[in-house]
This record gives structure tokens, C-alpha cells and sequence, in this order.
């Protein structure tokens, strides 16, 4: 089987999620190429939304077998209790507050073995599902 990884540097969702995968693809033989987020319109996530990073799964013949990304069903809920602390988008300190909300959600999941593992299980999940 191989890989592709539609990413970016800047994404915080990379920074969790790009070496998990990366260590479950060493272990499983699974040969991994990295693009760049802008090459990755057929795979928007529900169809409208660039979000990255996304594992592309394919098969030793060519086939994609599955897709994967880009969080965990545990992060995405977390990342939408988050969004729930923030001010309205048109309130004075929406910028500000969200540069901290989001900082601190970013270290969160960069940090806790506890969200790693939930990417490992999904992850895993998704490639024996097929």
C-alpha cells in the first residue's frame, strides 16, 4: 500500500496528525508522498472545505482505498466545543480571542498522549475497515 499526504506547514492539524501517520505507515511498509494543500481540491472535506491535513490511501495497484482525515472523531469534537468559546465573529476582541482559544487548542493536541492515541485508533480504524 502507499500514501499520500495533502499538507501544509502551517496547519496545526499536521502538526498532530503528519507524524502519527507518519510512524503507522514505517511500521505497516506504507510508502508515503507528501503535496501541498492546494493540490487537493477533489478531496475537500464535505465537499466544500480545504481542510488538511488528509491521508490518501492507496492500493499496490493504483486504486484509492480510502481517505482519512483531517482529525480524529475525538479532536473534531473538541475542536467544536472551541469554536463554541469564541466571541461573535463581528465582536471587538474576536481576532484576539481566537489567536488564544485557537493557540491553546493547538497545544492541547500537540501535547496530550491521550489525543495522539485517538488519532492512532482512528487511523487505524480506517485502514483495516477495507
Amino acid at each position: 500500500m502507499r500514501g499520500v499526504l495533502l499538507t501544509a506547514d502551517w496547519c496545526g492539524d499536521a502538526a498532530l496528525n503528519v507524524p502519527i501517520v507518519q510512524k503507522i505507515a514505517e511500521h505497516s511498509n506504507i510508502e508515503l508522498r507528501f503535496l501541498n494543500r492546494d493540490e487537493m481540491d477533489q478531496y475537500l472535506t464535505n465537499g466544500t472545505s480545504r481542510a488538511i491535513p488528509i491521508f490518501i490511501f492507496i492500493t499496490e495497484s493504483g486504486e484509492m482505498q480510502d481517505v482519512w482525515g483531517p482529525r480524529s472523531p475525538e479532536v473534531q469534537e473538541l475542536a467544536t466545543e472551541v469554536r463554541k468559546q469564541l466571541p461573535a465573529s463581528d465582536a471587538s476582541d474576536f481576532a484576539e480571542q481566537q489567536k488564544i482559544v485557537f493557540g491553546n487548542f493547538k497545544e492541547n493536541i500537540t501535547t496530550d498522549p491521550a489525543i495522539w492515541r485517538t488519532v492512532i485508533d482512528s487511523v487505524k480504524a480506517k485502514l483495516k475497515a477495507d
